[in-house]
């Protein structure tokens, strides 16, 4: 069923928090923040885990478990404005606390929607058995990454590489270079405007579907 989760004053909010990125501005527009932006980003976050069960294991995920503060954390940056610019949220078992896992990271901002997925973080024992599932099976991995499907979605793996490699890793890498990633993520991005549509839900599922075999063969 076709449901606008997000109007046009989602997108104004943030194109005014941009100009106004301070406490006072935010707290004048608090209403207008838990109104326009906190409360539909959690029934739209609510229904899309209640989409993603049918094919997860998802356990007792609620929305709030998902859905990032929108405050900064600014104590390392250079950049001290105190707020985010877009809501973001991850789906996975365990929530936004799961970065090693590959679930469904959204990001719903005035310019663009975000569809996430992959590994971003793994951890080190994870990440030698990505490579290793990749050194020992290349054709298999090739086939996925080269799908239609995958590559009209997300259109290649992303990450960071490293610049050395476990010595029984470094042939295999020869002929894939992919082993060298430190992650590996996948990214979809749109303008804003798909935000306001009907079919939001659906897109952002069906997105996350096609990497279904990606996530499947590396986890």
């Amino acid at each position: 069923m076709k449901k606008q989760y997000f109007t046009e004053a989602y997108l104004h909010f943030f194109m005014d928090l941009a100009a106004n990125n301070h406490k006072d501005w935010f707290d004048q527009n608090r209403s207008r923040y838990q109104t326009e932006v906190k409360a539909r980003m959690e029934v739209f976050v609510g229904d899309l885990i209640a989409a993603l069960k049918k094919d997860a294991e998802l356990g007792d995920l609620k929305a709030s478990d998902c859905i990032f503060r929108i405050n900064k954390d600014i104590r390392f940056s250079k950049d001290k404005t105190p707020y985010k610019l877009q809501m973001s949220a991850l789906i996975v078992k365990g929530g936004r606390k799961q970065m090693h896992d590959p679930g469904l990271y959204i990001e719903l901002g005035p310019e663009f929607l975000n569809i996430y997925t992959g590994f971003y973080m793994p951890e080190k024992d994870q990440l030698l058995k990505i490579r290793e599932k990749i050194a020992s099976d290349p054709k298999t991995f090739d086939k996925i990454i080269n799908a239609k499907a995958f590559k009209e979605s997300f259109g290649e793996v992303r990450g960071e590489k490293s610049k050395i490699l476990p010595k029984e890793l470094k042939e295999a890498a020869k002929a894939h270079e992919l082993i060298y990633n430190k992650q590996f993520y996948l990214v979809h991005q749109v303008d804003a405007e798909k935000i306001l549509d009907s079919d939001l839900l659906s897109y952002v599922v069906n997105h996350f579907k096609s990497a279904a075999q990606f996530n499947r063969f590396l986890n």
